[in-house]
C-alpha cells in the first residue's frame, strides 16, 4: 500500500494531494444579481467595481446604453444590463458598475448588486437549458451549482462583441 501524503484543503480539512491537484482546474467568477437572479462572469475580465454614478448622456443612444464616464482618462461606456435583460432599472445604495476588460475595450456594466468571488469546478457547471429566455443562449455559458445556489454563467466577451450592443466593429 503506497503512502499520500496529506495537505490542507478546504476549511482547513487534510486531503491527499491528489485531490488538492484536481482541484486547481476550477474558474473564479464575479457574481451579481440582476432582480431575483444571479449570474456568474469571469473574473478575469473585470477591471474594477464602482459604485453608480450618473453618466453623461449620449444622444440617440438605445435605452441600455446609459451614456459614458471618464474613468482616469478613459472614456467608458456604460451599459445597464438590466435594461438590455428586459428588466426594470432602479438605481439605489446597492446598483453598481462592473467595469470590465472585453474585445480590447474598457466597458462598464450596471447589476443591481455584487455579491462574491466564487471559485466553480468543472463538475459544478452545468450545460445551458434549452429554453427560450430574454438572454440569447450564445451568451450563457452554463450554470454553475453552489449548495441551494444557482449561478447563470455568462460570456461576458460574446455579449459585448455581439452587434446587439454595437460596441465592437
Amino acid at each position: 500500500m503506497s503512502s499520500t501524503e496529506l495537505v490542507p484543503g478546504a476549511a482547513g480539512a487534510l486531503v491527499p494531494q491528489t485531490e488538492t491537484a484536481a482541484r486547481s482546474d476550477g474558474r473564479q467568477f464575479l457574481t451579481f444579481r440582476i432582480a431575483a437572479e444571479e449570474y456568474g462572469l469571469d473574473i478575469l475580465r473585470v477591471q474594477e467595481i464602482r459604485s453608480y454614478e450618473a453618466p453623461t448622456r449620449v444622444a440617440n443612444a438605445p435605452s441600455f446604453v446609459k451614456g459614458v464616464v471618464n474613468l482616469r482618462g478613459v472614456i467608458v461606456p456604460i451599459l445597464d444590463l438590466r435594461v438590455r435583460l428586459g428588466q426594470a432599472a432602479e438605481y439605489n445604495a446597492f446598483t453598481v458598475v462592473i467595469v470590465l476588460n472585453v474585445a480590447n475595450r474598457v466597458v462598464g456594466i450596471v447589476v443591481d448588486s455584487v455579491s462574491d468571488v466564487l471559485e466553480l469546478q468543472a463538475d459544478e457547471i452545468k450545460p445551458p437549458p434549452e429554453v427560450p429566455a430574454a438572454l440569447d443562449a450564445r451568451f450563457i455559458t452554463g450554470l454553475g451549482k453552489i449548495a441551494e445556489r444557482m449561478l447563470i454563467l455568462l460570456d461576458i466577451e460574446a455579449m459585448i462583441k455581439s452587434p446587439d450592443f454595437g460596441l465592437v466593429d
